[in-house]
């Protein structure tokens, strides 16, 4: 575990914070692992019935992964190495046999909102706005694994227009297209009395329905060189080097 991503059990929940407000709660590796961690700790737990994700501070859920940490990509490698890994971090997520409710308050962007696509609900925030504006910042792409969750949500049509307009997705239209289950003026008080009721309930109908839906959704597998044609495009470089520089990226299709 790390200081950046804290966990604690309280009442039969377990509480999993993001723990970067300085940096808006930006994703690190080891925030990552230590998520992978609470989890897994939390569905082995039988004390916990329910797990609660949130961020520190106001600003922020989780605004993606740390950008800064795409600098040293430079191999076919590490971009397929870097989708294989978050897709396993949300696999793990997505696989917990207990009720996961995210918090979502400010930004819940890119990685950040990966995660909260896995979730089993999302309380959001009036202030939460959702989206992956990596159309205009990057330059790379979803997986495969992440797309077939977003379209399981809101449908393949909706996504794309998140996708191609890169625009975020404010509260009130998240709730109206069943991208959150609720707004509330407290989401994380909320979200806590949500997975106290749903934890009371019976943990076998919880972790079987759970698991049959996730059988529901087709298998998918990745395609490497979409991913590749992204992570290792000049367009990506810029558009990393953009954002950490603070300028509009100037995009060129290569």
């Amino acid at each position: 575990m790390t200081e950046e991503l804290l966990y604690s059990v309280a009442d039969g929940v377990g509480t999993i914070v993001f723990n970067r407000p300085q940096a808006r709660n930006a994703l690190t590796w080891a925030m990552y692992d230590g998520l992978v961690h609470a989890i897994r700790a939390a569905d082995a737990d039988q004390a916990v019935r329910a797990v609660v994700i949130t961020g520190a501070g106001e600003k922020a859920f989780a605004a993606g992964t740390d950008i800064s940490q795409f600098r040293s990509f430079g191999t076919a490698a590490d971009a397929i190495g870097y989708e294989k890994r978050i897709d396993d971090v949300l696999n793990v997520l997505e696989a917990c046999g207990k009720p996961v409710i995210a918090a979502v308050v400010g930004a819940c962007m890119g990685g950040g909102a990966a995660i909260a696509a896995c979730c089993d609900m999302r309380v959001a925030s009036p202030t939460a706005r959702f989206g992956f504006p990596i159309a205009k910042t990057l330059g790379n792409c979803l997986s495969m694994g992440n797309l077939a969750r977003l379209s399981a949500l809101v449908g393949a049509a909706r996504v794309k227009e998140m996708l191609f307009t890169a625009r975020l997705i404010e509260a009130p239209e998240a709730l109206a297209i069943g991208l959150v289950t609720e707004v509330a003026d407290d989401a994380g008080a909320r979200a806590l009395a949500l997975a106290r009721a749903v934890g009371a309930n019976a943990p076998l109908t919880l972790r079987a329905t759970k698991a049959q839906l996730l059988k529901l959704r087709s298998a998918v597998e990745e395609d490497e060189a979409l991913i590749l044609s992204c992570y290792q495009s000049a367009d990506f470089r810029e558009g990393m080097e953009a954002f950490l520089g603070k300028r509009p990226p100037v995009w060129q299709g290569k």
